[in-house]
């Protein structure tokens, strides 16, 4: 028998993601791949709390987790309050628009300087269709509009030992078209060895080479890739006897040595696929949706100090006007970051306060850049997407909308952990500098265009102090369900306490769970 790998569709597959990343297409065409499919935002089974006693929950943030577990519960007959310490709903869901001040932890206030209409997302910027965040946007009548996710017309980039391509900027569809190429033109071949022992009958065989020549665009009877039309021309076809003429392909050699196939995973992971979704005017057309709904509920400016269990009940203590004031209810729910919760009294038991120290609760910025003139789209033709980069700005993203005005606001840098921790040292001027040195790199526009510009490092925005949390296997199973079990009378409902961290959808889901124990428990007393 031969040692070679018996050519199993498994085995065929595996290939695939070792060679090139297009395992999720291959799996697709074989008929192996389903979507994802989401859920509306009514909450099943839940009832209307009629003649029983009406309920009162104090509900601790008005982002989005706040915001949906007063707004459900609040259908069901329970009265809520919220306090929030803001003078703003939506937490991190927040919008950028001119004239907006942001005063940090650090010192550092920056008031935004974008035109009229213009704005930027610095926190939440997108959504999958499948997210409940879709549901809410039907219901609440909030408009959506496509979020160009992936644009094969932007650009891969990349610095140091990375081979040839080192500090040479490729479209994106040049590389797929490439890399695809050559994987496909592998894979045939091994698919084509006689000698092998394979359990593929000869129809399928036939049929899979059909599928490695048209997926790889490879030619003739020893399946080769020498370039093709999908990765675009040096020539664009036209008029007259202008055909098109096609560029020479990057070599397989370039290519592998480049790194740039471990970046297609940005578009391919079941969160990012196509399509995606953003509110139209602004990722705070949601809070802000949600905030009309139960605007009589909800108190701004109120910085809670203390959280206290009343065995029944809950009680919490806070500070508006420098006035300390106390409100109980029956339930309490907690959507407060655990950056904060950390320095806060509280009366969780001791074994959740240890877990809210651990909590891998991670950093996060971004800047947005406005620019004279869209010049990515006059002069590059890139219309929305995102370019990704080996750079310490990781991604440069074009605007979703807008397209073809005048002038647009780029985001020009997204980046976590360590490298947003250095960034939320520096002062907005720095990071400026830190985004135009290196954004310039790829785009030579930049100083040139440059108008103004607004950053954000979430771990120095008062009373957020962070952005998401991605909890390591260990944590799933030991101390993450500490997270989302309520003790007592107390919940903990936030993107940050779920799997979808950083997600809106994980607020939502995490404050509709809340709402539905809630529910259940004050339905089920005599």
């Amino acid at each position: 028998m031969s040692t070679k790998a018996k050519l199993t569709r498994r085995n065929f597959i595996r290939q695939v993601g070792a060679y090139g990343g297009c395992a999720f297409t291959t799996m697709t065409a074989l008929g192996l791949m389903t979507q994802a499919t989401g859920h509306g935002a009514e909450i099943s089974g839940l009832t209307h709390i009629g003649s029983k006693s009406k309920k009162r929950v104090l509900i601790l943030g008005a982002g989005i987790a706040g915001l949906t577990t007063a707004y459900e519960l609040q259908k069901l007959g329970f009265d809520c309050v919220v306090l929030e310490p803001r003078p703003i709903p939506g937490g991190r869901s927040m919008t950028l628009r001119k004239g907006d001040t942001i005063s940090e932890t650090t010192g550092h206030t920056q008031t935004c300087q974008f035109d009229e209409g213009l704005y930027f997302n610095p926190g939440p910027s997108r959504f999958p269709q499948w997210h409940v965040t879709m549901d809410y946007c039907r219901e609440l009548g909030v408009e959506v509009e496509p979020f160009v996710n992936l644009n094969e017309n932007a650009f891969y980039y990349g610095e140091g030992d990375i081979g040839p391509l080192a500090g040479k900027k490729a479209r994106i569809r040049e590389v797929k078209t490439d890399l695809r190429g050559y994987t496909n033109e592998l894979l045939a071949k091994v698919a084509d060895d006689e000698a092998l022992d394979t359990e593929l009958t000869g129809s399928d065989k036939e049929a899979l080479l059909d599928f490695l020549h048209y997926e790889g665009g490879l030619s003739g009877s020893q399946h080769q890739y020498t370039g093709h039309a999908r990765r675009g021309y040096k020539v664009w076809p036209g008029g007259g006897l202008q055909e098109g003429e096609l560029d020479t392909p990057y070599s397989f050699s370039e290519l592998l040595q480049s790194g740039f196939g471990q970046l297609f995973h940005r578009a391919n992971e079941y969160q990012y696929q196509s399509q995606m979704f953003t509110p139209k005017g602004g990722m705070d057309k949601i809070p802000f949706a949600l905030a009309e709904k139960v605007k009589d509920k909800i108190v701004y400016g109120a910085q809670v100090k203390e959280i206290r269990r009343t065995n029944p009940g809950a009680r919490v203590v806070y500070t508006i006007d420098g006035v300390d004031k106390e409100i109980s209810g029956d339930y309490c729910v907690c959507t407060i970051p655990p950056t904060i919760l950390r320095k806060m009294q509280s009366d969780f038991s001791p074994m959740l306060k240890n877990t809210l120290n651990i909590v891998p609760f991670q950093n996060s910025a971004k800047i947005g850049l406005q620019f004279k003139r869209r010049f990515w789209e006059e002069d590059e033709y890139v219309y929305g997407g995102i370019s990704w980069t080996n750079l310490p700005i990781a991604e440069m993203w074009y605007p979703s909308s807008g397209f073809m005005q005048k002038k647009g606001i780029m985001g020009g840098y997204y980046v976590f952990g360590p490298m947003s921790d250095q960034l939320g040292k520096m002062s907005p001027a720095e990071r400026l500098e830190f985004a135009l040195s290196n954004g310039e790199k790829i785009h030579p526009q930049y100083r040139a265009e440059f108008e103004n510009a607004f950053s954000v490092n979430w771990s120095s925005i008062p009373h957020i102090e962070g952005c998401l949390a991605h909890f390591p296997q260990a944590m799933i199973k030991t101390f993450y369900p500490l997270l989302i079990r309520p003790e007592g009378e107390l919940y903990i409902a936030a993107s940050w306490a779920s799997h979808l961290g950083g997600w809106q959808a994980g607020a939502f889901e995490a404050a509709r769970i809340a709402v539905k124990s809630i529910h259940e428990r004050t339905m089920a007393e005599t």
